[in-house]
């Protein structure tokens, strides 16, 4: 593919700072305000994010699975269609300003890096990517290529995780050195993405006449096509998906991630209570623990991932019977606070007279508020202003590497000695190929900015 400047969007530059700017568009050659953009990925949580841009003008739309893809290709009767992104970049470059990314997880990276590196602004749903190789270089390219990226993990644009982080930036919850955070047993009738195979590996069946299986698996190793990937349930299977833990994480541990400011963890530990033989599918019962260095002033912090067991016990100064199906809580030695799985509505963990005191006379806020709350639209802002929105990929990244250091340990078991500088598991050499994936031939991209 042409590997074109970052013209279009370094030209706004001066505009933007006046607080308008004025995108020019490819199809018509006249200024206008509206971005062209492209969608990878049009079915499930590819209609979710491209509805929310009805301002903006979708020229164009790719996905591998006819009939998943057909109420947007219908809803968007302009936008050319494709199914190999790779031949939409090649023929549409010069017609597109940015890119919506929501395709399975093993396909986000080639996707995003393919449009980066023809200066495109690019969207992906989250998890960002699908190790932590892939992870650096998506930070590295997002900078080297100057582009507004945006990873879709909608509570980091919620007034919620906000309240978080001034709570805790105001010392209301004093020096917090616990993290946890629990989901129930995945019912497997009812679990849609986490449904498993009834043998491991799947076995080999016809592959469906509107699905292109080939672009399906993008870089990923080739494997037969079985009803058990696609369309739903590949989160599951390792070599597609990153478990409930990749899934979630970005929701349920961005808002202690972002307020404690934890970086990197140093250790992880993964213990399994019924594993699948081969390593292949997420354990339906598991707990994973990650310890984090002190940073500065701030304590050092030890977190926990109770997955389908489990829940840390309630402490009597709580003020509660028991902790709810699911959450998270930061414990410290102040205050305890809670959220749901999502930082959407978070609490005091105190007496019920004392939070109804609270909410009357709260703290001043002191964060910016994210207008509608979406990530999608925060990204177009984003884009219109030569700003970054909140969880572009130099955040994003972070905190994807950082589940995904928990996900070798959740998946393999045993103890993790994470060394961030080298992305290394050290003296645990087997697990250097899941760091970085091969990828299959026609499917390697970022190596040139190693």
């Amino acid at each position: 593919m042409e590997n074109l400047s970052r013209r279009s969007f370094l030209t706004t530059a001066s505009a933007a700072l006046t607080g308008t700017v004025f995108i020019p568009n490819m199809v018509s050659g006249k200024p206008s305000n509206r971005l062209n953009i492209a969608v990878i990925g049009v079915g499930g949580r590819g209609s979710a994010c491209w509805t929310q841009v009805p301002k903006e003008s979708i020229v164009a739309m790719c996905d591998v699975d006819d009939r998943r893809s057909a109420q947007g290709f219908e809803a968007c009767p302009e936008a050319k269609r494709y199914k190999d992104f790779r031949v939409m970049l090649d023929e549409m470059h010069r017609d597109i300003d940015a890119v919506i990314i929501a395709t399975p997880d093993h396909t986000h990276f080639a996707a995003a890096m393919a449009c980066m590196e023809l200066g495109k602004h690019v969207f992906v749903e989250k998890p960002l990517c699908h190790n932590i190789w892939q992870s650096r270089t998506l930070k590295k390219a997002a900078k080297h290529y100057g582009v507004v990226s945006q990873m879709g993990n909608q509570g980091h644009t919620t007034n919620g995780i906000r309240l978080v982080k001034e709570w805790y930036d105001m010392g209301l919850l004093g020096q917090v050195k616990e993290v946890h955070a629990w989901q129930p047993p995945l019912n497997n009738a009812k679990a849609g993405a986490f449904v498993p195979s009834t043998t491991f590996p799947p076995q080999a069946m016809p592959v469906p006449k509107e699905l292109d299986w080939n672009l399906w698996q993008g870089q990923a190793s080739e494997r037969p096509y079985n009803k058990v990937y696609a369309p739903g349930d590949w989160r599951g299977f390792y070599y597609y998906g990153n478990g409930k833990l990749g899934d979630w994480c970005c929701h349920t541990l961005d808002a202690p991630f972002w307020a404690l400011g934890l970086g990197m963890p140093y250790y992880a530990e993964g213990k399994q209570i019924n594993p699948i033989p081969d390593h292949s599918f997420v354990s339906e019962q598991s707990l994973v623990t990650w310890k984090f260095a002190a940073r500065g002033e701030k304590a050092p912090v030890t977190m926990k991932w109770y997955e389908g067991f489990g829940k840390p016990e309630v402490r009597p100064e709580w003020g509660i019977d028991e902790l709810p199906v699911e959450g998270m809580i930061m414990i410290g030695e102040k205050k305890t606070l809670i959220t749901g799985m999502r930082p959407n509505d978070p609490r005091l963990l105190v007496p019920k007279e004392e939070w109804e005191e609270f909410k009357k006379n709260p703290p001043a806020k002191t964060i910016p508020r994210i207008l509608e709350e979406k990530p999608v639209q925060e990204w177009i802002a984003a884009i219109k202003s030569h700003t970054l929105p909140g969880s572009n990929f130099d955040y994003a990244a972070s905190l994807v590497e950082m589940s995904q250091v928990g996900i070798l340990a959740q998946r393999f078991g045993g103890e993790i000695n994470y060394d961030a500088k080298t992305m290394k598991a050290v003296g645990r050499p087997e697990l250097d190929i899941y760091i970085k994936e091969p990828a299959r031939k026609g499917w390697s991209y970022g190596e040139n900015l190693w």
